[in-house]
Parts: C-alpha cells; structure tokens; sequence
C-alpha cells in the first residue's frame, strides 16, 4: 500500500504568518522510525511536509482509485502550523481531497484539543473530569474560587503554560499573563492532589487498552509535569501501573466512554489524575499521542508486546479497516502489500532494505543530477561529453565496476562497464552521455514545484542519476555482487548511435536482459517497441536558364518549397504508422529578391522495418523535377535508424518486471517508443525495455525535467530488476 507519512517540518512555508504559532513538532528521527516501520510492513512510503504545496505532493504520490487503483493512506503526524485547531487542518484537506488517513477526524481532533469543549462532552456523557472554570479575561475570576486551581490554555498541549496556583492574586496574573502569550482563553480547573496515570487505546468499536502507565511522582501527591520537565527531565514511568485489576479496568471502561464522548478514532491517550479516596478523574484526550520513543503511549504498546514496528503498522491496519473493513483487511493474499501488517517473522525483504536505504538518499540523487546538469554535455562540446563520463567512471570506480573506453573522435568516448570478469552479463544498461541541446538553450539546474528542471536530465541524466542511486543500494545491500552486470555510456546518441551501433549489437548478444535509462513518460512508461527514423537533408536552387521551359506556377521556389512541404506531411497516417515532422527550413536571396535557395530538414519516423524503402522512394519522387527546370534539388539522408520490433522474449520481459511494479506499487505502462532510440540496435531477439529511468516531461523543449518523486520509485524498481536479472526475474 503506498502510505504517506505527514508531518509539519518546515512551518515557514505559508502564504502569510498569521494567528498563534504551533510550538509542537515531531523530531525528525521519530519521523523516520515511523516511515522505516511501515516500509519493513511492506508499504511503499513517502514523508511529505504538510505544508502549502501539500496537495500537490500527494496528488502525485496516492494512487487514483477512480482509475481502478488500489487506494493508498496517510500515517498523519501534522500538528499543524499556525491557526486555531491546528490539528484539523491537514485532515480537513485529507477529508477534501478524498484520501484516507490514520487518526481522528477534524471535528475529533478540534473537541480533543479544545480542553473546555472535552469537559463538557465528559461531563454530558457521564465521564468524572475536576470542576473547572474558563476565562479569557483576570478581570472576570470571581474571589471564591476553591484553591488549589491548574491553569492551561485552553487549546495547547503537551503540558504548554500549566502551572498549580494556589492563591487568587498569583491565579489573576497567570491568566493574564497566559492569555496575552496564548491568545485564547484560560482553563482553571480543579487540581487533584494524588496519583497520575495515562492510559493508551489502540482501535476501533472496541479498541484495545494498552497496558496503564503511572507516572512516578516520588511520593509527593501534589506534583506535576510541566512542558519544561517532559522535555528535559520526564518523570519516570511505572508501567504496568501498580494497580489492582478492577482499578485497571475501570480505567479502561472511563477511556473508551471518553475516547467516544469526542468522536475520535484509531488511537488516543488519556490522562488521569486519582485522589487519595481512590476517585478518578479524567483530564483530558490527546487524539494525537506521542509516537516518540520515550512517551508513555510508545512504552505501554510495548510493554503490551508490540515492537516500535508492530505498533507502527497495527495502527495502519486499525485505520485501514475502519475505512474499508476487516473483510477486505483479511482478505489480502501474504504476497501482496496491501492491507497488510509487519510480518510475523519481521525479516525485512531486499525491496524494503532498497526503498529504505533510497528513501533517506533522495537527496544524494538530486544532488548527482543538478551536478550533471552543470556539466554541458552538448553532442558537439566533446570536452563536455567526457567530462560527464569521466565523473560518472568516478562513482561506477568506487563500487568496484571496471571501464572500458572506445575511443570515438568525432562525439566523445563510448564507456563500458562491468563489476565481473565474465564475457556474459546478467543485464546490460544503457544510457547517454550526450544531449541536444545547444549552448545557446542551455538550462542550469533548479527545483520547482516538485519538478527538477536542466538541460538533459529527459535524455539521459535522469537516467544516470537513478542508475547510480539503485547502484548504491544494491551495494548497501550487499547485493550487487550477485549480479553480473554490464553498463553502456554512449556518447553518439544524438547522431542516431553511429559509431556505437556494432558495440551495441555486440554487447546485447552477449546479455541476458537489456534496459535503456531514457526518462519516462508521465504515464510511467516502459517501452517495448521502437520506430524506426528516417532524417533527410534537401537542398534546392533556383537556376534559371535560356532552355527553361517550366511553368510560371513553379518557377517561384518558395510556391515549389511549400508544395513540397506540403507532399511530405501528406506522408504521415492517421494510425501514425508513418509521422513525417519539418525540423527546420532556411531561404536565402539577395536583398529583397525572392529567395534563390532553400535548404529543408525533415524526420520520418515509421513504426515497419518493410516501410524503409517505400518511403525513400516516395521523398524522392515527391522532389522530383525534370531535366530542364530552373529549380535543381539535392537529396541527402543524414540518418537512417529501423524499427525495433515488439518479440515475444520483450512482452515476457515486460510481464515479468510488470508484475514486480505492481507489488512494489510502482507505475508502469507498457508503451510502444515513437522516438527512436539506440535500443533499436538491440539483438532483435533479446529482451529489452526502454524509457526506465525517471517520470519526465517537457521532452524537446527548453523545459524539460524530471518528476523528484519519481527518483525514488523508479531508482527502487531499477535497484531491484538489477538483482533480479541473475536469477532470471523469478522472485
């Protein structure tokens, strides 16, 4: 199940600062146990910060259950950013949104924090809570109130400005002075000098009460915790609480009537203080406990037998059944990652231990890319070209891959690589160095809405990036040298893989499995099949002599250019079959004088190797002019790259890796490749995939980029198909 784990990290990203600031955050380790808990639970997880692009972010990330999907969940850990309840703002969006989340409801979450409302509530239902008072004015306490009172704010947490006052005048300068620091109303409540207790529930209906938690107050009856003492010196906890059975459960009955008084769901924690005649009083919910190794609800689940990771995944699993059902909860096959819990055996498998390690080095991989993009590996900058192949031979060097160059004048040097001695690789990965994009579109690295934008990172950058990202896990993992694995830098690509062709030819023969790293498309794209690609350079004069007999119509050489132009586009069919595309046309004439030459380039992209000829002699025809016309053509083809056909040894291929992206939860698609590529020199009868590196956009354009979140999933799943290819793909 994709899972996305929520929290509050960066509170500066707002529209405007406005109303009280939360003082509440998780630590970002916690953070991260919780993610690393769901991912030994078989979930494919994402930490994302609750912050203005939140939306966007899961948009991305959740699946459309609309479209047939199985739906994902949220694991919220948001307490919010500013504002009054700001535990129900990203629910609230949540609930918007329609995507499924672990916790209490907006309205739950609002009744839980707001101390006055919950006192009504345990009061209207029965549940034994201190007498209290509220007022957001020192002005309106009245002079007989019993002492000793508590004070609060009214909506804080975690023991925020709480202090024992046992006199009216220090009671009338505490709510002053609370209410200007606070902006909100003052609770005064009753202080119940005794025991102090919290109590966790975990469910649903009839949820389970984890063992009782005492807090040692070292034999003085009138102590309590403030904020201060649970972050530096919390009291120590007893648990379970040294009390007796009927105690115990009654303490349970009191927190299910008031976990159900507020409305909330899946998991709270109550606190309890009890008098010295053995009278209990609850104080208040927390619809949002601690999930932090050292609070009291963490520590009763253990002490219940729960790890940090059982517990993590039971409180998913509560949540998702509570969505759609126990049915549908136990119906889920054990192979599958939907809907179920940490295994019984808590062996982590190598998906999880890649995701894991991926995960928390997301940013490695940005950082590789926007290196790259620094570096401009425009076909015709040779210096460039190598210079990105040289530091990528860097990386490859440091875990233990073996180079091997092909010297190539003209584009740059071709770069082989292998981790083994064998003449045989498991899987062979190719991959670009060149681009094409001349210096003068060049466009430098930068983030943008969750999208990577630079110069090359479609073509092969992205790719690359992701390349040394599953490389790296596969060596952390101490997997990669199961594989014996081959890689492919080319550096002639942009022309069509000219030199490279026979070493690609070769090297496929030789491999059992052959993946190209282009980015794919938004779909998430595999690419099973190839056009073919024709380019062709015309030139035409017009060179009237005394012997021309040729019509007036046709002497004019943009009237003969534009019904030329028109001839080709006739070419393309509807079933693009056939897709004819003007790449650039230039005239020149002297001063205002109709042009006297025109020089056009057009591609022929074909999707049948028997359509090669055809179309040669269809473009020849089409320019052809008779021996007396005034307007003289020369035809030249500048490239010529056929079809790789969809075989049978592919679409196993593709059923193969089709199935393992379904249980990683990864998108993918199969699709036939409209542009050609150099995988069209693959051994027509080798298993090969292109456009696996990163969800890309914006192909051919000044802005092209890659999706970020698609560097992890796409990285995991390369990660994964890398160590599979030794064992043919069978999991």
């Amino acid at each position: 199940m994709k899972v996305a784990v929520i929290y509050n990290k960066n509170q500066s990203e707002v529209i405007n600062v406005f109303g009280a600031q939360n003082r509440e955050i998780y630590n970002p380790k916690t953070v991260e146990r919780v993610a690393s808990s769901l991912e030994k639970g078989g979930h494919n997880v994402r930490v994302i910060d609750g912050n203005i692009h939140l939306i966007e972010k899961l948009s991305e990330f959740m699946p459309k259950v609309m479209h047939g999907e199985q739906p994902g969940m949220v694991f919220n850990m948001a307490y919010g950013i500013q504002g009054v309840s700001r535990y129900t703002h990203v629910p609230a969006l949540l609930e918007m949104v329609g995507i499924p989340y672990v916790g209490s409801s907006p309205a739950g979450h609002g009744i839980a924090l707001d101390k006055i409302t919950s006192k009504v509530l345990f009061q209207a239902n029965g549940v034994p809570t201190p007498r209290y008072w509220s007022f957001f004015s020192e002005d309106q306490i009245p002079e007989d109130i019993p002492f000793p009172v508590i004070v609060k704010p009214k909506m804080e947490a975690v023991s925020m400005g709480i202090e024992v006052v046992h006199d009216i005048g220090r009671l009338k300068e505490a709510v002053k002075t609370l209410v200007k620091e606070y902006s909100q109303q003052v609770l005064v409540e009753e202080f119940i000098p005794g025991r102090e207790f919290a109590v966790g529930l975990l469910g649903n209906g009839d949820p389970e009460v984890l063992p009782i938690v005492e807090f040692d107050l070292e034999g003085d009856p009138n102590a309590i915790q403030t904020y201060s003492e649970k972050m530096k010196r919390p009291k120590e906890k007893i648990c379970p609480a040294r009390v007796d059975d009927a105690l115990a459960a009654k303490m349970g009955e009191l927190t299910k009537a008031a976990f159900r008084a507020l409305g909330l769901f899946d998991f709270c924690r109550a606190d309890f203080r009890m008098d010295d005649k053995g009278n209990l009083y609850v104080l208040e919910l927390n619809s949002m406990a601690s999930l932090g190794l050292t609070g009291s609800y963490v520590h009763a689940a253990k002490v219940a037998g729960y790890t940090y990771e059982t517990l993590i995944n039971r409180m998913l699993d509560v949540a998702v059944e509570r969505y759609f059902g126990e049915k549908n909860l136990n119906e889920v096959p054990e192979t599958e990652p939907f809907f179920k819990s940490f295994l019984k055996s808590q062996t982590t498998s190598l998906p999880v231990r890649l995701r894991s390690y991926l995960r928390g080095n997301v940013s490695t991989m940005e950082d590789f890319l926007a290196h790259m993009v620094e570096i401009n590996s425009y076909a015709r900058n040779l210096d460039g070209v190598n210079s990105l192949g040289k530091w990528v031979s860097n990386h490859l060097g440091r875990m233990g891959f073996q180079r091997e160059v092909h010297t190539k004048a003209e584009f740059g040097n071709v770069l082989y690589f292998t981790n083994h001695t064998s003449d045989e690789n498991d899987i062979l990965l190719i991959g670009q160095l060149d681009n094409p994009i001349p210096n003068q579109d060049y466009v430098a690295y930068q983030e943008e809405r969750g999208k990577l934008y630079g110069s090359g990172v479609y073509y092969g950058k992205g790719g690359l990036a992701i390349l040394l990202g599953a490389l790296q896990a596969l060596r952390y993992t101490r997997s990669l040298k199961k594989v014996k694995c081959g890689i492919l830098l080319i550096s002639d690509e942009t022309a069509g893989g000219r030199t490279s062709k026979n070493l690609i030819e070769d090297l496929s023969n030789k491999s059992k499995y052959v993946i190209g790293l282009q980015g794919a498309g938004l779909s998430g794209q595999a690419t099973t099949s190839f056009s073919g690609v024709m380019k062709y350079n015309v030139e035409i004069k017009y060179a009237p002599g005394k012997l021309s007999k040729i019509k007036s119509d046709q002497t004019d050489l943009v009237s003969f250019l534009t019904q030329k132009i028109s001839g080709l586009r006739k070419m393309s069919t509807k079933d693009e079959e056939v897709s004819v595309a003007i790449t650039s046309i230039n005239t020149q004439g002297l001063d205002e004088a109709t042009p006297d030459f025109a020089n056009l380039n057009f591609r022929i992209r074909f999707r049948s190797p028997d359509l090669s000829q055809q179309l040669k002699d269809q473009i020849y025809k089409t320019f052809e002019v008779s021996a007396t016309s005034p307007i003289k053509v020369n035809i030249s083809r500048t490239l010529l790259r056929l079809p790789l056909m969809e075989s049978e040894a592919t679409c196993n291929f593709y059923d193969r890796v089709s199935k393992i992206a379904k249980n990683l939860e990864i998108r993918l698609q199969k699709e036939h490749g409209t542009t050609s590529t150099s995988l069209c020199h693959v051994s027509p009868d080798k298993p090969v995939l292109g456009n696996m590196g990163p969800i890309s956009g914006g192909m051919g354009t000044r802005n092209e980029y890659v999706v970020r979140d698609s560097l992890l999933d796409r990285s995991v799943l390369l990660a994964y198909l890398i160590y599979l290819a030794a064992n043919d793909f069978k999991e």
